[in-house]
């Protein structure tokens, strides 16, 4: 029987599980290396203890896409019976004051910004029309992707206030500066804001439980508190892990392995062969351009002051430019409000290493007059630092081909395979795609393996 390994028990993991445990059609063994005591990776969904109320605490939302194309993320939520609440917000508070439309933006920056605005717009969807959106990392979108720098397109900009407008709104997606992103990740973060090349959701009651409903549907065993700290080769073409876990440390060897890892955790891990570990390298130089988020989430007493019923977020001008999260929205009747601030770069990065409570006095002070918040409302804080936790040039500068992404020792060690949110969009829909073509490639190669037998 095939042994398969697959190291990391995040989405890329748990998604690669499954979709090989569909495709297999001869009994396959799979086991799951996770490094902590849980799986879910960046999707985790917590509770206070002040009061039972869940927020989110990586993952916040969903991309949905099934207006362009095929959605194999919104068709697994929705297979798994798990209810879904649309997410929406158009507001974005420069200076305190809220421009929600064409009419704010001309009553704040007037008639010569507003037509910079919609120049930009008009180009930005004439060079990525929604088709061409969405099929963004694909191996035949390279080509017709526009290159460069994405700051070199703002700067081209006529109006200083409505750089400044852009960058505040796209600023917490990229989680970068607009110099070290290219002009389509740029575009794409901008574009995502029109409903007609993708919507927002999020899973009624935390979207953990998309980990959950995985997880209790794979027949894979899963090892936690087990950590890989080295792949090597082993016999009969096989690759050997090295383990360290509840048993100390031993070696196993296995027909496939599948780093379903993020950049920081592949960069810690050693690899036995000169070849494979010359080809490891060259994957990390390509794909290693980090990103940084950081979460600040409060329970308060009651609901807060929100724009309007609709808005399950808006975005900030502190920080760089800001996501919050008005997360009570997203339930009918809370009894409690959550409000979570997403910060991203170099702020995120740095102010990592302040105190908690440091970080809640920030963000407070950073809401407008109509979301203030006195800060006795407040019961409970919690944050979250994901330093290095995605990419802000997923791909890379020159995309590679999908097998070239997956199979970085393709020649020499054909059985190792990667698996990661890096090579696609920095998003859950991004990883599925990702463990979606690992899962088809081994499936299609154990098949001919057998046939051969």
């Amino acid at each position: 029987m095939p042994q398969i390994a697959i190291v990391g028990g995040g989405p890329g993991g748990l998604f690669t599980a499954w979709h090989l445990e569909q495709l297999a059609t001869a009994p396959i063994e799979i086991t799951i290396f996770e490094a902590t005591d849980r799986v879910g990776g960046k999707v985790i969904t917590p509770r206070f203890t002040a009061a039972p109320v869940h927020y989110e605490a990586g993952a916040a939302e969903l991309y949905d896409y099934s207006p362009v194309g095929d959605d194999p993320l919104r068709e697994l939520v929705e297979s798994f019976g798990l209810p879904t609440v649309a997410l929406g917000g158009s507001r974005v508070y420069v200076g305190g004051r809220a421009i929600a439309n064409l009419d704010d933006l001309r009553d704040a920056y007037g008639d010569r910004a507003c037509r910079d605005l919609g120049n930009f717009d008009t180009w930005a969807r004439s060079v990525m029309t929604p088709r061409e959106f969405f099929a963004s990392g694909s191996d035949h979108a390279g080509s017709a992707e526009p290159s460069g720098r994405f700051d070199t397109t703002l700067a081209a900009l006529p109006s200083r206030e409505i750089r400044h407008y852009l960058e505040t709104m796209i600023h917490s997606d990229l989680a970068t500066p607009p110099a070290a992103t290219s002009v389509a990740y740029g575009l794409q973060n901008y574009l995502m804001n029109d409903p007609a090349y993708m919507r927002l959701y999020c899973i009624a009651g935390g979207n953990e439980q998309l980990i959950d409903a995985l997880v209790a549907r794979l027949a894979a065993t899963m090892r936690r508190s087990t950590v890989v700290e080295q792949v090597g080769e082993g016999s009969a073409d096989q690759l050997r892990l090295t383990l360290l876990g509840h048993e100390g440390r031993r070696e196993a060897d296995f027909d496939i392995v599948v780093l379903a890892l993020p950049m920081d955790a592949l960069g810690r891990l050693a690899f036995a062969s000169g070849s494979l570990a010359a080809a490891m390298q060259r994957h990390l130089a390509h794909h290693d351009h980090p990103a940084h988020y950081l979460r600040i989430t409060l329970l308060l007493d009651g609901p807060p002051h929100t724009p309007t019923d609709d808005d399950g977020y808006l975005m900030l001008d502190a920080f760089g430019g800001c996501c919050l999260y008005l997360e009570s929205a997203r339930e009918p009747e809370a009894r409690h409000g959550v409000l979570g601030w997403l910060l991203g770069g170099a702020a995120a990065e740095s102010m990592a290493a302040w105190s908690d409570a440091d970080l809640v006095t920030a963000a407070l002070a950073t809401l407008p007059d109509p979301l203030a918040v006195d800060p006795e409302r407040v019961l409970e804080a919690r944050v979250h630092r994901w330093t290095g936790a995605v990419s802000s040039l997923p791909g890379g500068w020159q995309p590679l081909s999908q097998d070239q992404r997956h199979r970085p020792a393709a020649k020499t060690h054909p059985g190792l395979f990667v698996v990661g949110d890096y090579l696609y969009d920095s998003t859950l829909n991004g990883v599925l795609d990702s463990a979606e073509h690992v899962a088809g490639c081994v499936a299609a190669e154990l098949t001919d393996h057998a046939r051969e037998i």
